[in-house]
């Protein structure tokens, strides 16, 4: 009888949580119950058994740990047939197979060095796949190096301060370098786990490969992007900060070095580069407006979120810090939590003068007393007149209004839960300080900064979610805003090939060009910009 080796995962193995028990006397049981279920289904005994993803459930009045744990086995006759049959029809116990990478190279080779345009996670892992494969990618970052952007950031929340051209939003890994480091996403790509399992050999934590709402962290994140930045110029990539690209036309992209030319251009600018929207429209390209969210941030403490979860067992060291997603839906509108950080600070997102914009940001450890979360509503193109430039003045607005009301200095207005569903104006803050640049906020009303379909929503949605978790609707919780740059609010449209409608060569790209929404999502996209240059490019002889 021949045998064969299969790598196996099964799901659905839950461990019910009980006070005391430690995170890793939960893993080892859910690795006994695998091998179990393993071996009841096929008759063999799996080894090199792990946790493949962990997640927490506290849905039902008790708390238990559900893994999906991967193995081999050594299998043939009967019990070969019933895995390969479980793979085929997609059962409990299912084939897997280790994410790889299989760039195919096209005939024509490049006459120049491919070119990229933003160092977000869109333009690093597009970087990172080029440089790999030979291709010597040369890439323009308006913004500046992690430190540099770590000292800009500092001056921002302490002096009110900006840089207009290094900030949260540009510079070296783009927004999410000062962000929570989430990598959940909701596409189902199958390059997801090549660009998780690429973060971890790029200095990510162990349990990014596992968890089901991974995070870095930005302390961790900051090392991870001076890994890749490493890592790309070892392969015989170059990297130029504070150069931002001002145009582009027939073959030649326009930098602070001179003009560059080129036959191939990964356009990955983040959905702060509104700039360079506005120039691409001038320059012909095709630009539609797309949906997105604004809203406010709201604050509540950590210790009270985590109650609201998880009862009796708030502060186990084995749950983490509670985290939620909550949303409410009246017709075709929705309200729904975005960018929920644990332990973390609201920080000053503004790229441009003379607004204010909020985000929010956690440490690895999220050890902080408060946690926060955007409140958003959903915008749609009929609410702003419905071309791109119409949709970018729309944020720019609220964000002028945001900044009028803080008093012109980059002070962030702030409304409680209470003042808002009352109709009130802002009050002073009580029990949760917020955290915008250490409390620098102002008592306004959001009814006076945002539509009134905005406003309306918020009290709708912030009441809903307070009868679906447990003080989310407390009074006193503060909230701070303008949050405004949810996505982005227009999409570059591209063919097939990836290249921008009209524009042979051009690879519109990740959050900024509307084809992402998040760190892995953009990550995946710059991935795979970066095969379809390559399928249809090989090397050029510079490189």
């Amino acid at each position: 009888m021949t045998m064969k080796r299969y790598k196996l995962e099964t799901g659905g193995v839950r461990v019910l949580h009980t006070v005391g028990m430690t995170g890793e006397e939960a893993d080892r049981r859910a690795v006994e119950k695998a091998a179990e279920k393993i071996r009841r289904e096929t008759g063999v005994r799996a080894e090199n058994l792990k946790i493949a993803r962990k997640s927490v459930d506290a849905r039902r009045g008790e708390i238990s740990f559900v893994y999906t744990v991967c193995g081999e086995v050594t299998a043939g006759g009967r019990a070969a047939a019933r895995i390969e049959a479980s793979g085929a029809r997609g059962g409990e116990i299912r084939l897997h197979s280790d994410p790889v990478l299989t760039p195919v190279k096209g005939d024509r080779p490049l006459e120049y060095r491919p070119v990229i345009v933003g160092f977000g996670p869109a333009g690093m892992f597009a970087g990172l796949v080029l440089a790999s494969e030979g291709y010597r990618p040369l890439i323009f970052e308006r913004g500046g190096s992690v430190e540099e952007r770590a000292a800009a950031v500092e001056r921002f929340v302490r002096d009110g301060v900006l840089d207009p051209e290094c900030n949260i939003q540009f510079g070296a890994g783009g927004a999410g370098t000062f962000s929570d480091g989430k990598l959940t996403t909701r596409i189902s790509d199958p390059l997801t786990a090549w660009v998780m399992e690429s973060l971890h050999s790029l200095g990510a934590p162990d349990d990014i490969l596992y968890k089901s709402k991974p995070h870095i962290g930005t302390d961790v994140l900051r090392q991870v992007v001076k890994n890749v930045d490493a890592r790309i110029r070892s392969l015989g990539g170059e990297i130029r900060y504070h150069s931002a690209a001002r145009g582009i036309r027939d073959g030649v992209l326009t930098t602070p070095d001179g003009d560059v030319p080129f036959d191939a251009l990964i356009l990955a600018t983040g959905h702060s580069a509104r700039d360079t929207v506005g120039e691409l429209i001038a320059s012909g390209f095709s630009v539609e407006a797309k949906p997105f969210s604004v809203g406010v941030r709201a604050e509540h403490l950590q210790r009270d979120i985590d109650e609201a979860l998880f009862h009796e067992h708030a502060g186990d060291p084995s749950l983490g810090r509670g985290e939620y997603q909550l949303s409410y839906r009246r017709g075709e509108r929705g309200c729904y939590t975005f960018c929920m950080c644990p332990g973390g600070v609201v920080v000053p997102s503004a790229s441009e003068e003379g607004g204010v914009v909020t985000n929010g940001m956690s440490e690895r450890a999220r050890d902080g007393v408060n946690a926060n979360a955007a409140v958003c509503v959903s915008v749609h193109p009929s609410d702003f007149g419905g071309s791109p430039l119409e949709a970018i003045a729309f944020q720019r607005e609220l964000e002028r209004r945001a900044f009028e009301a803080g008093g012109r200095t980059y002070a962030a207005p702030y409304q409680t839960v209470g003042d808002l569903l009352a109709g009130k104006r802002g009050t002073e803050y009580s029990k949760i300080v917020p955290t915008y640049r250490g409390g620098v906020v102002t008592p306004a009303d959001f009814a006076d900064l945002l539509p009134p379909f905005v406003t309306e929503l918020l009290r709708e949605g912030l009441a809903d979610f307070g009868r679906k978790l447990k003080g989310y609707d407390d009074p006193a919780v503060p909230l701070t805003g303008i949050e405004t740059r949810t996505s982005s609010p227009v999409r570059i449209l591209r063919g097939e090939d990836g290249c921008a409608l009209g524009h042979d060569g051009i690879y519109p790209c990740g959050e900024g060009a509307g084809y992402a929404g998040g760190i892995v999502s953009a990550a995946v996209d710059g991935v795979r910009c970066a095969l379809k240059l390559m399928a249809a490019h090989g090397p050029s002889p510079e490189a």
